[in-house]
């Protein structure tokens, strides 16, 4: 019984699909390129209206640079769409260096508080590299994707 109590508690937690972030993922501080500290929110707030592709990554990832040509081919075929890369990389200075040297495309933002700040635990960050979606109205359509060439990652960014 005990067992079986363990496994719907698996199944409820490994299906946890929120539509929305969470108020206090939302209010999560990254840095910006610029070096200026911005809310979640406010990074939403800029893509507004458009889909975004949420890129979590970091250069010292081997997965997260092998599928660099693949997420650009995406880039390519889906100009509409807004990249928004946010990087677990040890340093700012090892960060801004790889966006450069990897010629990364998009709007960037270092995450000052890792995998286990807020916005982390929102989503449950384990692995990278990790996806999100979301809609034109700000809604998660895809919340959880470790693979760039997943067929769900393609239908979420879908222009209507």
């Amino acid at each position: 019984m005990k067992q079986l109590g363990l496994v719907f508690l698996f199944l409820v937690i490994g299906c946890h699909n929120p539509s929305r972030f969470s108020k206090e993922a939302l209010s999560e501080k990254f840095v910006s390129i610029s070096q200026q500290d911005v809310t979640f929110q406010n990074i939403l707030k800029k893509h507004q209206g458009n889909k975004i592709l949420i890129d979590i990554w970091a250069s010292w990832c081997r997965d997260c640079i092998l599928t660099l040509p693949d997420l650009k081919k995406i880039q390519q075929e889906n100009p509409k769409v807004h990249f928004v890369f946010l990087s677990l990389d040890k340093s700012k200075e090892r960060w801004i260096k790889a966006i450069d040297r990897l010629k990364i495309i998009g709007d960037h933002y270092y995450m000052a508080e890792g995998k286990k700040g807020a916005f982390g635990r929102f989503l449950g960050l384990w692995w990278i590299p990790r996806y999100v979606v979301v809609d034109e109205f700000g809604e998660i359509t895809l919340f959880k994707a470790t693979k760039i060439t997943s067929k769900n990652i393609l239908k979420a960014l879908k222009i209507k």
